[in-house]
């Protein structure tokens, strides 16, 4: 694997003290001041100071459909408890395929015997691991956080790589379904590599209107490899669209025009808390 430094700058905050995973969240941790806040995954800052949604938070505003509504009335009361799974298990392979990507071994149990994961994020970075393998590709960017105050929002890439000849911008997802909004996702973020409404610019020395969205999902039906130039395996396919990426912008534009209709005074919350708690006796 290469690893080639993307042309176009990424901005990153700069980091507090640590960074604790908390049920598949994250928390800055200030022993100093003893305090713990919560970290707003919906916003990131930008180079002045100011605050701009993610490219998933405003998809929030996309129609999700009837099968979404009949989701929801199956499972009432647990959607909730469900969806913050969901979501905690998708961060946790998307940190496990990171460390592979960047040389690192993983192991399934600590030292005491016991699973250091649940088997199914285990087996989710195990098809990762073989899409890998069976399709080498020349990575140019991983984990890649961009911010742009001149769009108006941000998001944080997979990958970029490239594979056959073809760059590809790829998101890894771990859902039970691939979502219309994915692709409006992929073409946002397409145009956040290029920094521009108009997105264009290079990345790895690639022009970024070459670069084609792309899905890994690791949650697929599929059972068998792929034929006919498809790209798959037992439980994971390689996606395109067939969509023109400036309809998928399109579609994107109208909804950050919704979302900002609906949500533009929204800031990012801030959830602190003490790391320890002490009562001060009562003075008679």
């Amino acid at each position: 694997m290469s690893q080639d430094s993307p042309t176009i700058a990424a901005t990153n905050d700069p980091a507090p003290a640590y960074i604790a995973d908390i049920n598949g969240k994250n928390y800055a941790v200030d022993p100093e001041n003893n305090r713990i806040q919560f970290l707003d995954s919906r916003f990131y800052r930008t180079k002045d100071g100011g605050f701009v949604p993610s490219v998933t938070t405003i998809l929030e505003a996309y129609p999700k459909g009837a099968q979404y509504a009949e989701w929801l009335k199956k499972h009432g009361e647990d959607a909730d408890e469900i969806r913050d799974e969901a979501g905690r298990r998708g961060s946790v392979v998307h940190g496990m395929t990171e460390a592979l990507d960047y040389g690192g071994e993983l192991t399934l149990m600590n030292e005491d015997g016991s699973p250091k994961y649940k088997l199914s994020e285990w087996g989710m970075l195990g098809r990762y691991a073989e899409f890998r393998e069976r399709h080498p590709a020349t990575i140019h960017a991983i984990e890649l956080n961009m911010i742009s105050a001149e769009l108006g929002y941000a998001g944080t890439l997979d990958r970029v790589l490239t594979m056959d000849g073809q760059p590809y911008l790829m998101d890894i997802k771990t859902s039970g379904a691939v979502h219309n909004s994915y692709w409006l996702q992929q073409a946002a973020y397409i145009r956040l590599l290029g920094g521009t409404k108009e997105g264009k610019g290079a990345i790895g020395g690639i022009p970024v209107e070459r670069v084609k969205p792309a899905i890994l999902w690791l949650n697929a039906k599929t059972k068998t490899y792929g034929k006919d130039g498809s790209i798959q395996g037992p439980g994971w396919q390689f996606l395109t669209t067939d969509t023109p990426t400036d309809k998928l912008l399109r579609l994107f534009d109208h909804t950050h025009a919704l979302w900002l209709e609906e949500n533009g005074s929204a800031k990012p919350r801030t959830t602190t808390y003490k790391l320890t708690q002490t009562l001060k006796p009562k003075t008679p």
